[in-house]
């Protein structure tokens, strides 16, 4: 099948390529270039959908980078910090919901590894645009502002660090409870001490040494308390 050349407004499309929201859906029209974006409850959105959907073999899908593709960037990103606190903490950051918002948080601290993740993380996002008007024979009439990419080479894996009983790796886990206390709320405030109360009475050790597990049962006991009048 022979290339299209279209006038891509490149910006537009690195929006909606960033974008991965189950709310949000966008479209590039293969003749023009142009990039339409749907977000469920705009007040355009209806009249956009019965647009493109008027003109459905004029318009392309454009595939998001997904939210597993992009995690799978970030957690290639940790392996390659060499400040062993650092990935230590970013590996924490990156565990459970919340984590691409808690991963960015902790760069604000580290300049010169954030400024790093912005280039390897724009590199793939342009590697995926290049590579998505590829598949659906594309190609822009200008070249894109960040020009041609080269398929991004893997980034060297750092050995992850072992937890240390104490120093900076303990340290950054201290940091990391005490950024997680400010967001609690002030009712709930008595449950999280008495929980960590319940932790610092088993005797802990520090990090790195072993602990019998806390069964369920046990942990929900601590955590109920007693009854706080809400």
């Amino acid at each position: 099948m022979a290339v299209t050349q279209i006038l891509i407004d490149w910006e537009a499309l690195e929006t909606a390529v960033e974008r991965n929201s189950p709310q949000t859906e966008s479209f590039i029209e293969s003749s023009t270039g142009q990039v339409i974006t749907i977000s469920a409850g705009e007040p355009d959105a209806a009249s956009l959908k019965a647009k493109v959907a008027a003109n459905i073999d004029d318009y392309v899908r454009v595939e998001p980078a997904s939210s597993r593709e992009q995690y799978r960037w970030m957690e290639r990103f940790v392996g390659s910090v060499a400040d062993e606190p650092l990935q230590q903490r970013l590996r924490i950051s990156i565990d459970g919901k919340g984590a691409f918002r808690r991963f960015k948080d902790v760069l604000l601290a580290y300049p010169v590894e954030r400024e790093r993740w912005f280039s390897y993380r724009s590199n793939l996002l342009h590697w995926h645009i290049q590579t998505w008007l590829a598949n659906h024979d594309l190609e822009g009439q200008c070249e894109p502002p960040w020009g041609e990419i080269a398929a991004p080479e893997e980034l060297a894996e750092v050995d992850a660090p072992t937890p240390a009983p104490s120093g900076a790796a303990g340290e950054a886990l201290r940091r990391q409870a005490r950024e997680i206390l400010d967001e609690v709320a002030p009712i709930d405030l008595p449950t999280a001490i008495a929980f960590l109360e319940f932790l610092k009475a088993r005797g802990g050790g520090g990090l790195g040494v072993a602990q019998e597990p806390i069964e369920a049962d046990e942990a929900a006991a601590v955590v109920a308390g007693p009854k706080i009048v809400r």
